[in-house]
């Protein structure tokens, strides 16, 4: 499907780098849409509403300098995370400011409300929505949101359990605007196998937790380094809803192992806590998804962003010579 007018033409991968609770900030979202792939950050990754209006003022200072120095260089708009949840007590003034600085795009996460649409269609900008299933699609779509953020099984934060392949095509059954892929990609070549699916864009988080500009500390970096695949967990013992966790971090805080993933032994209930009591369950139990096993390093972003583009082109010369 076409992409946003505001994406097209900006981009040097079809890349979201995704906005990843108290490790994204504006250092790693710069860094993203100047090597023109999309950066963001969660709105509560600012303790407070005024907080989180500096970071947007300096977004648009930084980018608009970096786009008069560079006129031929592809820099992507930047994207602002926000939850649409009763438990956010910010979220209507979060929206206000990103009316008032024009946040290029807006992700909404646990509710599709079309005030935010509304909102900020009236200023030209761009909504995306995530989802684990094709109900909660539906209901994006008839928001009238841009795009779909399909977070499939493997994904890092509040993940989905369905394959990717039918999530995918579930999707595009009830939407017909821009869907992204989110589960486990870390690799140029899962771009492109993201694009062959039918989705428009990537969606990718825990990959970029391992660059030099993220909020990470070194050792949440060093876990994921060591960590693979099985030992990532779905559960809802953190947030009050499923949630991909790294087990060892699960293990160091002290959660029962053995009973996570036991319907009936721990009754953590379906509903999200308050934010400041998951800001701090989420400080010291690092999420992270099953892409885990294929990281290995820490990088800067200039650097990620070459390996994956390099990457993404030997992909395509694999499947097509002559491209």
């Amino acid at each position: 499907m076409p992409l946003p007018a505001s994406l097209k033409d900006t981009l040097t991968l079809p890349l979201v780098a995704a906005p990843m609770f108290l490790i994204s900030g504006p250092e790693l979202a710069l860094a993203c849409c100047k090597q023109g792939i999309v950066g963001s950050f969660p709105a509560l990754n600012q303790r407070t509403s005024e907080a989180f209006e500096d970071w947007l003022i300096q977004m648009n200072e930084e980018l608009d300098a970096f786009r008069k120095l560079n006129p031929d260089s592809k820099t992507a708009p930047y994207a602002v995370n926000l939850i649409v949840h009763r438990t956010n007590p910010r979220w209507q003034a979060d929206l206000e400011l990103c009316v008032k600085h024009q946040v290029p795009i807006v992700i909404t996460s646990l509710g599709a409300a079309s005030q935010v649409v509304e909102a900020v269609h009236g200023y030209g900008g761009v909504v995306f929505h995530d989802v684990t299933n094709q109900k909660h699609a539906r209901k994006a779509a008839e928001a009238g949101v841009d795009g779909i953020i399909a977070v499939a099984a493997g994904a890092g934060g509040h993940a989905g359990t369905i394959n990717p392949f039918v999530l995918v095509h579930e999707i595009r059954e009830v939407f017909d605007g821009t869907i992204l892929l989110a589960g486990g990609l870390s690799h140029g070549e899962d771009l492109l196998a993201a694009q062959a699916l039918g989705a428009d864009l990537a969606y990718m988080g825990t990959r970029f937790i391992n660059t030099t500009e993220s909020l990470a500390e070194e050792a949440y970096r060093n876990m994921i380094i060591e960590a693979v695949s099985g030992d990532i967990i779905h559960t809802p013992a953190v947030s009050g809803i499923p949630a991909s966790f790294m087990r060892q971090s699960l293990e160091a805080a002290g959660f029962p192992m053995d009973k996570l993933n036991q319907a009936g032994e721990i009754n953590y209930g379906e509903k999200l806590k308050p934010i400041d009591d998951e800001a701090k369950a989420w400080k010291t139990v690092w999420s992270a998804g099953q892409g885990v096993s294929q990281i290995r390093d820490v990088l800067s972003v200039s650097d990620l962003v070459a390996r994956l583009s390099g990457e993404y082109r030997n992909a395509r010369a694999r499947l097509d010579p002559e491209l």
